[in-house]
């Protein structure tokens, strides 16, 4: 025992007299530190969990990306990033092996193979007549052992094989100026029944065998005051919408072989609800939902096609469509959010009243509220009936929730980051050795003991795992502190959503994260946009004692003249320090190398009406600003028409008083280039004392 305690001792004396040196090996350049792969706010998901094996989930995104989805713990098999014109309208399963697409506003349809995401064929629908809308739908042709994918874009009317990509037959709707709007698919039998629009107010419906595609039924209705906004599937036979004036239901029968149709005032089913009101595109059974703010209303069509009440929920609720579960069973949920719960209810299709299930999941408050919800089913060990929720936040973050529990989440908001910018860790205080606070002498001494035995390859198998658990637990990257030579930082980022991440350089976590207030949709923001990040306050000097901060930009509303949002943010905390609703629009934002005797930067902002603006409003950031006043320049780039101009300051704004911090400006010069022979195609800045670079084809 004695001679251990020595060993370790002099051990102790080696390693403290030494000094320590980290360098780049050769086989390290080039190398990450990390990788994270994200995929966008999902807009369709598909369960694939009818196998044995993997359980996957399959997504398209606003991001335009198709992925499969590890079901059981949320990571990718595998994505597919399609090109911006190639936008993905529809997905759905065909074969159980095959993940179908239809992208290009119906012109592409494809397959793409279920375990490892390979495409399988690729078709080109052409049409006549170009729609901004397209259906999709797969119908199983369980006799002919293949799934027949039914698709309408540009007035034409395709049936496609889902084993090789051919097309089988074509309906061209081009004559008929129709514009196509529901599928309802056979329960019985091989005809598929399509329901369009030509003019404002005629209703056609077509019944086509999907075998052969002949034309076997065609009814035309007239409907009075036409039909606007989405429709909703009641059943095999109902479907509901509004009326041009989004005030009147429209109940359109296809029963006993006739095509009819009743109207109903809204305000004769809901005496408090005013205003128009909008139809929830979902697939329910019996029944449907209306949004009229603040509700959300179901309605029930009973047999006689009559409109009955069931309920009204806040309209902040999102809704899934309706599953099967069991032989003729069939259920939806509801996701309403509570602060920080939110509650999920699955409900039984054909009797509302009755609850399958009522769960409440605490969840962070920064992820906002639910979008939308995906409901799927498994088979407990009792052979009863469990059911999880996919659901998609309004941080554009995915969720799956089952038994009451958050089983995996992706940050997948990142995926649409507007702007990143860097920020300094804090600085490490001083106060004895890392080895005596986060652990004991001995385990120390053990821990480099086994890093020398790996250094002289003397470690066995057993070694070497626990030597590659003591460097991820005690890598230097990892650490919140700043170190000596400025390697590890803070990534801010700034996603589509108006939330603000911070992810460490060293290993790619989010260290913290905020939903901004000032870029969440409301009554007084119906169209927050996120627009830029920049340095607020670095406190070069005051490092111990203050902390650093970001200035994130926006804009309420979607024209150039909305007015603008501020936001300021301490980047150690990820709380917001300060916010501000400008009385003016946003066009750019200029950094200035000035600071004052707190550290902030000071901007200047450009509205809509070439006015500009100084931030911070304060006297010592006024008084600054003057001295510098007459050395202020910037240049502004129209590359529509091929123009480069330069600016600076005039005066202050006069308006019923001289305003410090409003000034007016004059154009001092512009350059423009010949459109015939150059185009420009890309800007960029390198720092603030260059001038601007600019790119042209010629």
């Amino acid at each position: 025992m004695a001679m251990a305690i020595r060993v370790y001792f002099s051990l102790l004396l080696i390693l403290s007299s030494s000094l320590l040196s980290f360098s780049l090996y050769e086989d390290q350049v080039g190398l990450m530190d990390w990788h994270q792969q994200y995929i966008g706010k999902v807009k369709e998901a598909v369960f694939q969990t009818q196998k044995a094996g993997r359980k996957r989930l399959i997504v398209s995104t606003e991001q335009n990306v198709v992925a499969s989805l590890d079901l059981r713990r949320g990571q990718i098999f595998w994505r597919h990033l399609l090109g911006d014109s190639d936008s993905i309208d529809h997905i759905d399963l065909a074969l159980g092996k095959y993940v179908i697409t239809l992208s290009s506003k119906g012109s592409i349809a494809r397959a793409w193979n279920l375990p490892d995401g390979q495409m399988v064929w690729e078709s080109h629908l052409v049409g006549k007549m170009p729609s901004e809308s397209s259906l999709m739908t797969v119908i199983d042709m369980k006799a002919d052992r293949d799934n027949v994918i039914v698709v309408y874009s540009n007035g034409v009317l395709h049936a496609i094989s889902s084993i090789d990509g051919v097309v089988l037959w074509n309906v061209e709707l081009t004559n008929e100026s129709v514009e196509l709007r529901q599928f309802i698919k056979p329960v019985n039998g091989d005809v598929i029944y399509v329901i369009g629009f030509s003019g404002l107010s005629k209703c056609n419906v077509y019944g086509i065998n999907v075998k052969t595609g002949e034309l076997v039924r065609k009814d035309v209705v007239e409907i009075p005051g036409g039909i606007s906004g989405e429709m909703s599937l009641v059943s095999n036979e109902i479907l509901v919408a509004l009326d041009a004036s989004q005030t009147v239901l429209v109940t359109l029968s296809l029963r006993d072989g006739e095509v009819s149709f009743q109207k109903e005032h809204i305000r004769d089913l809901v005496s408090e609800l005013s205003g128009t009101a909008t139809v929830l595109p979902l697939k329910l059974e019996g029944l449907f939902a209306i949004k009229c703010s603040p509700y959300i209303v179901f309605i029930r069509v009973n047999d006689e096609n009559k409109l009955e009440i069931v309920d009204k929920i806040d309209d902040s609720a999102s809704i899934s469509d309706i599953i099967s579960y069991a032989e003729e069973q069939h259920a939806f949920a509801i996701v309403q959010h509570d602060g920080g719960k939110i509650h999920l209810t699955v409900k039984l299709g054909h009797d509302y009243n009755s609850d399958l299930l009522k769960e409440t999941i605490p969840i962070d408050h920064h992820r906002g509220h639910v979008q939308k919800v995906f409901m799927n089913y498994y088979i407990r060990t009792d052979r009863s009936y469990g059911f999880r929720a996919l659901v998609v936040m309004e941080d554009h973050s995915l969720l799956l929730l089952q038994q009451g529990n958050i089983v995996w989440t992706r940050e997948d908001g990142l995926a649409s980051a507007v702007d990143v910018t860097t920020s300094e860790l804090p600085v490490e205080k001083k106060g004895g050795s890392v080895a005596k606070v986060e652990q004991g002498l001995l385990e120390w001494l053990k821990g480099h003991l086994l890093k020398l035995k790996g250094t002289l390859m003397l470690a066995s198998p057993e070694d070497m795992v626990a030597i590659q658990a003591l460097r991820l637990q005690s890598s230097e990257k990892s650490k919140l502190t700043r170190d000596h030579n400025g390697f590890r930082k803070l990534l801010i980022v700034l996603t589509k959503a108006g939330k603000l991440s911070a992810l460490h350089t060293g290993d790619g976590r989010v260290v913290w994260s905020l939903l901004l207030p000032n870029l969440r949709k409301s009554e007084t923001c119906k169209n927050p946009i996120a627009l830029n990040l920049y340095q607020w306050q670095v406190p070069h000097h005051h490092a111990l004692d203050e902390n650093p901060s970001v200035l994130v930009v926006g804009r309420c509303g979607l024209g150039l003249n909305a007015p603008g949002v501020l936001s300021m943010v301490d980047t150690y905390t990820g709380k917001e320090v300060n916010s501000l609703v400008l009385s003016h629009s946003v066009v750019d934002v200029i950094p200035l190398p000035f600071a004052d005797s707190t550290e902030k930067r000071l901007h200047l902002i450009r509205d809509a009406e070439k006015k500009i603006h100084l931030y911070p409003m304060t006297p010592e950031a006024a008084l600054i600003f003057q001295r510098e006043f007459s050395n202020v320049y910037w240049y502004s780039i129209d590359a529509e028409n091929n123009i480069l101009s330069g600016h600076a300051l005039k005066s202050n704004c006069i308006d019923e008083v001289t305003n410090d911090f409003c000034f007016t400006s004059k154009d001092l010069w512009s350059i423009i280039l010949p459109s015939e022979s150059e185009k420009i195609i890309a800007t960029a800045t390198r720092k603030q004392s260059e001038v601007c670079l600019f790119l042209s084809l010629s």
